[in-house]
């Protein structure tokens, strides 16, 4: 496209806006310290609206792209994907993807990142995922998500991975920067102290003006390389097991997942970039009580 992808998302988001299609969340937020990492937990105080509105159901109704944010419920028939919101659709990425507003956005430009036909969310990421991922994050960094499965907090079973931008309170991997070493080789692999469950970060080239061919092989490398030392393999029928994938500013973070909620709060990859969310002031004070950390560890392997 001649515009700047920027440029696009931010057009079509005045537009939805205006609309009524692009529902921004509201938040209240309080910091936690643990381990020497600083935590941002946020109440999505407009989900007791949203969940007294049925408004997933109201979605599939109207065929609108109800992209649930952490935690929201599922409806196993409705795909929001394959004949996206024309409101919320920025645009083709490539041959394979499509560019889509995430209709109730975590933050300004929350993007989807989805396949055109449909693929299972379990079946590997390929080099084409990562290069649309890449033309991304090469004009506008930021962070790269992906929820493998429904038990790693997926809420579609359409293959799609999400992005965010940096900002103040964004989930990101710079929050684990004091714990890894500045100096690793690209594909090299490291555990930060800090966190108790099975994960590896990996080294790559990837982030603002790294060129796109040269941050989708340097991601996909790291992909596959995460996944031989984490012991994920191919099932059957070519799925991998749960995982949580975090990409930007030069890592890629990677785990498995054993389940979705910590006393029924979802954990999704957006909460391994130190920005944990929840639907009640109450499970603020779960987070409090057990530890960010505590909450991350109990839902990996």
């Amino acid at each position: 496209m001649t515009d700047t992808w920027m440029n696009a998302v931010d057009k079509r988001s005045v537009s939805a806006l205006a609309s009524g299609d692009l529902q921004p969340v509201n938040v209240e937020q309080i910091e936690m310290d643990d381990a020497g990492l600083r935590f941002v937990v946020r109440w999505v105080s407009s989900l007791a609206d949203k969940d007294a509105a049925k408004g997933v159901a109201k979605g599939a109704a109207r065929g609108t792209a109800s992209v649930a944010i952490p935690g929201g419920p599922r409806d196993p028939d409705f795909n929001p994907f394959l004949n996206p919101d024309p409101e919320l659709t920025v645009g083709p990425l490539g041959e394979e993807h499509v560019v889509i507003l995430n209709k109730f956005p975590l933050c300004d430009r929350h993007l989807v990142l989805a396949r055109r036909h449909f693929e299972e969310q379990l079946l590997p990421l390929t080099r084409s995922d990562f290069t649309a991922l890449a033309i991304i994050m090469s004009e506008a960094g930021g962070t790269g998500l992906y929820n493998g499965g429904a038990a790693a907090g997926a809420s579609q079973r359409h293959k799609h991975l999400q992005w965010i931008p940096s900002g103040h309170g964004n989930a990101c991997l710079k929050f684990y920067s004091a714990g890894l070493p500045a100096d690793l080789l690209e594909q090299g692999v490291v555990r930060h102290p800090a966190l108790a469950m099975k994960h590896c970060f990996v080294r790559v080239h990837c982030g603002e003006d790294v060129p796109v061919d040269v941050a989708a092989e340097s991601l996909h490398a790291g992909f596959e390389l995460a996944c031989q030392q984490l012991g994920l393999t191919l099932d059957v029928d070519g799925r991998l097991a749960p995982y949580n994938l975090l990409a930007g500013h030069g890592w890629l973070l990677m785990l498995p997942r054993s389940q979705e909620c910590f006393e029924e709060i979802s954990i999704s990859a957006v909460c391994f970039g130190g920005t944990l969310y929840t639907r009640t002031p109450e499970q603020m004070e779960t987070v409090r009580q057990a530890g960010p950390l505590r909450v991350l560890a109990a839902v990996g392997c």
